[in-house]
């Protein structure tokens, strides 16, 4: 071992010696005071705790520590004594849905416009029909035969009288004749329109609807005037026309002499719906057609464009 390394384990024999190494009682007494320390301490701060505590409960009570804590959120005052409560007011459903969000839209064959239920209170309802409300046939259909006169807007269905009626605003209709696509001039219309629009009071349109949908289930078949054959009413696929529709079909035999033998003479009639406006479109033929659904459908497809871009 080099006299260096000796020299330095001598001073460190030293330097030991000098320190005094404390007796064992004296390390517990030392260990037993921190803990006192440490006992303290969290008992002082759980004092604290319940201390804020019972101030926070005292600023509950009056001054003479009588009152009861106050109710839960959403419970309702008491109401001083001869005092009449007056109830708090329940959004409505419709009210509700429209705070939800945006007004949801709707696509339609003319289409996408708001969505708006019947009976809803537009900022401007209609109270008159302008010409622009009637559709135009397509170019290609077109015969310029079109006439005002008066006459029924609906077959009659076994008499059936229709109660929204009396809430009619206004109403007007035309009779117009179409052709088929590609027929000469002056060559016999393929078949004629009574096209009818009908304003209703709020909330009376969707009546109108019903009610005609029930009167073709309860007229399943009858004997037109003037006409002794039988005539059978059913309802088919409305498909989507406005906001809700109504498609039915009478269907006849053509009388003897007329049409091919085994056929059948049929009318289609559509009525839809655009808020508080009813559009119908009843296909009347002429000289004993029959009514093409393809047709009708186009046809449809043009007043509901129709009807939307006047309301808007």
């Amino acid at each position: 071992m080099s006299a260096e390394i000796s020299d330095l384990y001598r001073s460190l024999t030293v330097s030991a010696d000098e320190v005094t190494v404390a007796r064992p009682e004296v390390v517990r007494r030392h260990a037993d005071r921190q803990a006192r320390v440490r006992m303290a301490g969290s008992a002082l701060a759980v004092a604290v705790l319940l201390g804020g505590v019972a101030v926070g409960g005292r600023l509950m009570f009056t001054a003479d520590g009588s009152a009861p804590l106050p109710p839960p959120a959403g419970t309702p005052a008491p109401t001083p004594s001869g005092v009449t409560p007056t109830p708090t007011p329940v959004p409505s459903a419709s009210s509700a849905a429209g705070s939800s969000g945006p007004t949801p839209s709707r696509t339609t064959p003319g289409g996408t416009r708001p969505a708006t239920p019947t009976g809803a209170v537009n900022a401007h309802p209609p109270t008159s029909i302008p010409d622009r409300a009637f559709f135009a046939l397509a170019a290609a259909n077109r015969t310029g035969l079109e006439s005002t006169a008066g006459g029924p807007i609906l077959p009659p269905l076994c008499d059936t009288r229709y109660a929204s009626e009396s809430a009619v605003v206004q109403r007007r209709a035309r009779s117009i004749a179409y052709k088929t696509p590609g027929a000469p001039a002056g060559s016999v219309p393929a078949g004629s329109y009574r096209h009818s629009i009908t304003i209703y009071r709020p909330g009376r349109a969707d009546d109108a609807i019903r009610e005609l949908r029930q009167a073709v289930r309860a007229c399943p078949e009858q004997k037109m005037p003037d006409d002794s054959r039988t005539w059978r009413q059913r309802l088919l696929d409305p498909g989507v026309y406005g906001d809700e529709s109504v498609l039915f079909e009478l269907r006849s035999p053509y009388p003897p002499g007329m049409g091919d033998p085994g056929a059948y003479e049929v009318r289609l009639v559509r009525a839809f719906r655009v808020d508080d406006v009813v559009t119908v479109l009843w296909e009347q033929g002429w000289e004993y057609t029959a009514a093409e659904r393809a047709q009708v459908d186009a046809d449809s497809r043009r007043a509901v464009a129709a009807i939307e871009n006047w309301l808007g």
